[in-house]
């Protein structure tokens, strides 16, 4: 049997929607959906009450996908029609849409997690973490005034190598790139309704340089200089260099390096994204599409895996659709693991504990790392 989408509000179950799209991914926060009810004869429809600001659960079947509120309803006539369209998001749109609140301004010995915890918790929403990684410590930096609870989150989560996006209860959820895989995956011939490949040079680089200009200015050893570390994309068959300023704050070759290869595998992994429609909501042991799995992916066609050796993607986003004419269908985005590999980040330590790095030799330039 065909699944079925509930709309919750008010202890009350709405179904019979007629067009659908429920959104998540591990690069969007919050997820949302957009359904709507289209009568040839006005009548029955009026029975939908819904408004905005109501609190709501999107279910497909038994599952939850979304937990959050309704943003808008639109209604609608014409000759013959009557429509109403209900439009939501999660719960974490709160922190995407409103003010970071801390008091004084000022967060210091705190982890990624508990950072999170503390802005979501005015606005009732929890924050968990998928296995151990709490996200790095956070000596000291001060809010801004204007910033939003999303921008502070996003930013210390960057510091601790850490995804962040919202779960179908509504709650965030810090993670690293998923492990887990999912039951079955995209095979041509099988349940692939349409498909696009992308493969592209025009964001790549054969040669990418990256430049850490020292801060240490306010001790005795004066300028600490600076230093290059530049990593190659053998991949690239002509000559295109990218210049990178590291965003460390003292002189750290290593991280200088860690932040060269970061921008070279992640531009080559987002240079590689499969788009494909399937023809159904759930894969073969009827779990629903979940963003942030392995999907094994077996398409010759588009030069990403082959029948029987299938290339592991990572699913980035998924939408669950519905409509008159292309009935039941799931739009999944798959991109090579790597590309959600978080951005190196190094903090900027108190000044008394700013000092060149032991062992460092005063010339560093030309440290290389090839593919």
């Amino acid at each position: 049997m065909e699944d079925e989408l509930y709309l919750e509000v008010g202890g009350r179950a709405i179904s019979g929607w007629t067009d659908i799209r429920v959104g998540r991914g591990i690069e969007r926060c919050p997820s949302d959906f957009q359904i709507g009810l289209t009568e040839q004869f006005p009548g029955q429809i009026d029975a939908v009450v819904v408004q905005p600001g109501d609190t709501c659960v999107v279910k497909l079947a038994a599952d939850i996908v979304l937990t959050g509120y309704v943003d808008r309803v639109h209604y609608g006539i014409a000759e013959g029609a009557h429509t109403v369209t209900v439009v939501g998001r999660g719960k974490c749109a709160d922190l995407v849409d409103c003010a970071a609140l801390w008091p004084g301004y000022q967060i210091s010995g705190a982890d990624a997690l508990g950072v999170a915890q503390k802005l979501a918790a005015p606005y009732d929403i929890t924050v968990s973490v998928s296995g151990n990684n709490k996200g790095a410590r956070i000596e000291q930096f001060n809010l801004m005034h204007g910033e939003t609870a999303w921008e502070v989150i996003e930013r210390v989560c960057r510091w601790g190598a850490l995804l962040a996006y919202d779960r179908p209860d509504g709650n965030l959820l810090l993670t690293n790139a998923g492990t887990d895989k999912a039951a079955s995956g995209v095979r041509q011939g099988e349940n692939v309704q349409g498909a696009s490949m992308v493969y592209a040079h025009d964001q790549r680089y054969s040669e990418y340089r990256c430049f850490a200009q020292s801060v240490e200015v306010m001790n005795d050893v004066g300028e600490g200089g600076n230093l290059m570390a530049t990593v190659y994309d053998s991949e690239l068959r002509r000559f295109r260099v990218r210049e990178i300023i590291s965003e460390a704050p003292y002189l750290l070759q290593d991280f200088a390096i860690r932040r060269a290869t970061w921008e070279m595998n992640r531009r080559a992994a987002r240079s590689t994204v499969l788009q494909v429609t399937v023809d159904n909501w759930r894969d073969e042991a009827g779990l629903l599409w979940e963003p942030n799995t392995l999907v094994p992916v077996e398409m010759p066609l588009m030069k990403c895996g082959d029948i029987g050796a299938p290339a592991q993607m990572i699913l980035a986003s998924v939408n669950y659709l519905r409509d008159p004419s292309s009935g039941t269908t799931a739009q999944l985005m798959l991109m090579p693991p790597v590309a959600f590999n978080p951005i190196p980040a190094v903090q900027f330590n108190k000044l008394s504990d700013v000092a060149p790095q032991a062992g460092s030799p005063p010339e560093l330039w030309g440290n290389e790392v090839r593919r």
